[in-house]
């Protein structure tokens, strides 16, 4: 039962590569941009055929795929290529692949919630007995919408931020009968975790929101938000150094931890237990995705919408040579980094450590 989780798991991951490829290619053809070949995977072929303008493909290695458009990397008189575009239709197509991967984390995010009986709030319902936040001063009835300055709005933000808060100087925010309250400093109960660490023990349970049409739409809407969030929360961390190397997952340690849910999932709870873990797990890529292919660095689609912004300003394109000099000095530093990380990740499951271990 464990291969076929994993199994759907790799499927579901080559959705979200084919839905982000997708959005481009499907924006490209409507747009009337000729595609030379949508790809699916990298490397070697295993399967392709020409349909029209267009070559398709499954590649060897599911860790990606492309969507090759005339004149996009160089210069064409085709009327059809993709610098012949209104930099409306190309800074659309070059959008679209984060925006689908967006909408399926959305769906992905409402597969999740639909089974569920009820949804959980921020706002506190009972203490646990020897409250640490009881004791702070905290009541039934307060909603709790801050923690050491990350804001929260629902049950996710709040998992969240306890899990990045020092357990023993906690800030909150709450909002009690419509006005804000502060509390500083609480010192939460902590256990320890079997790598030595503590982590931070909640001491209150919160209230339950009712499911209906109304709440999963509501819930569904912010809990991708919330997601949204998580991830440029991560990729802050990462740029202040409060992250590593050894929290940081790439391709190779991804499908290793895939495997490992899988296999703890199925042993703990059966199929379902498992399938809503790496249901999980695949909405937090393909948003993740979606927020690190919109970043302002080259090769990535948000380095080159910056630069369609500045072809827009300038009212004219870059010189082609120095686009292109961009580009490959962006993409030589995305494949180093990625190589850095799979090294890392190899090292890491032979050493028997997982992400943070």
């Amino acid at each position: 039962m464990t291969v076929l989780v994993i199994i759907i798991a790799v499927l579901l991951f080559g959705l979200v590569i084919l839905i982000h490829e997708g959005g481009h290619f499907v924006t490209a053809k409507l747009c009337g941009i000729q595609v030379n070949e949508f790809a699916i995977g990298m490397g070697p072929k295993l399967f392709h055929f020409t349909k029209g303008e267009t070559e398709y493909s499954l590649r060897l290695f599911p860790i990606g795929g492309f969507c090759a458009m005339e004149g996009e990397d160089e210069e064409s008189n085709n009327e059809n290529a993709f610098e012949n575009k209104p930099i409306w239709k190309r800074a659309l197509v070059i959008a679209m692949g984060a925006i689908m991967n967006m909408v399926l984390g959305f769906v992905f995010v409402m597969i999740l919630l639909i089974p569920q009986q009820k949804f959980a709030s921020t706002t506190i319902s009972v203490f646990q007995d020897n409250s640490a936040t009881q004791a702070a001063g905290l009541q039934v009835g307060d909603r709790i919408t801050g923690i050491d300055g990350y804001w929260v709005n629902t049950d996710k933000d709040l998992n969240f931020a306890l899990a990045l808060a020092n357990p023993n100087d906690v800030d909150l925010t709450v909002q009690r009968d419509g006005k804000t309250i502060e509390f500083s400093d609480i010192k939460f109960h902590t256990t320890q975790t079997q790598d030595g660490s503590q982590v931070l023990t909640l001491d209150f349970y919160v209230m339950p929101v009712e499911k209906n049409f109304g709440t999963v739409m509501t819930k569904t809407f912010d809990d991708t938000i919330s997601t949204v969030r998580m991830v440029w929360a991560s990729l802050a961390g990462i740029a202040q150094g409060r992250f590593g190397l050894k929290d940081i997952a790439g391709p190779v340690g991804t499908f290793s931890m895939i495997g490992k849910v899988a296999s703890q999932s199925v042993e703990n709870g059966g199929f379902r237990l498992a399938m809503e873990n790496m249901l999980y797990i695949i909405m937090v890529i393909t948003v993740n995705l979606a927020v690190v292919n919109l970043l302002p660095i080259p090769a990535l689609d948000g380095g080159k919408l910056l630069l369609l912004l500045i072809e827009k300003i300038r009212r004219k394109p870059l010189n082609r040579k120095i686009e292109e000099r961009i580009n490959i000095v962006g993409f030589s530093l995305l494949m180093a980094l990625m190589m850095l990380i799979t090294v890392n990740d190899v090292v890491r499951i032979f050493n028997g450590t997982g992400i943070g271990g």
